[in-house]
């Protein structure tokens, strides 16, 4: 099996921009998205989005989140008043959102390592190194704090 995957923390909005997010955050992104820069109407992408990513290769889904803690956790109080500023702005929830990505079979995506690395022991296929991932308890405050849900897509390629 072929695994890519990619994490991201976002702060969204249908009327406030992602540089009036940047602005008032005083965090600079690593991508914005822009309401409506692919259709203006219907708007797509229905939401101004400001985000910090993780797209490191080679990491776990729970490493990736960890790196966008190490940069995040210390401003989660101050994310989650935005949160909520921005959920009321827009009239309802979900300005606030923590996001897991995986693609199975992706071209682009990392083989199984199939050495074992314990010398006796014989790995089986079917055990990829970036299966399997968990929540500690830094990340579940830092969702509480920042009033952020969780979502976590798997699609399979093609």
């Amino acid at each position: 099996m072929i695994v890519s995957q990619y994490v991201y923390f976002a702060l969204s909005s249908k009327r406030v921009s992602a540089a009036e997010i940047t602005a008032r955050l005083g965090i600079e992104p690593d991508e914005i998205v822009v309401r409506g820069s692919r259709s203006a109407s219907p708007a797509r992408p229905a939401r101004h989005r400001w985000k910090i990513t993780c797209r490191k290769p080679g990491l776990t889904v729970d490493e990736q989140i960890n790196r966008i803690m190490d940069r995040l956790f210390d401003h989660a109080k101050r994310i989650g008043e935005l949160a909520v500023e921005l959920d009321e702005i827009d009239g309802e929830p979900g300005a606030s959102m923590l996001q897991v990505v995986r693609v199975f079979e992706h071209p682009d995506g990392e083989e199984e390592y199939l050495a074992s690395p314990v010398e006796g022991l014989e790995k089986l296929a079917g055990q990829h190194q970036l299966l399997g991932w968990h929540v500690d308890a830094r990340v579940l405050e830092f969702l509480r704090l920042t009033r952020a849900e969780l979502d976590v897509d798997e699609y399979a390629y093609g």
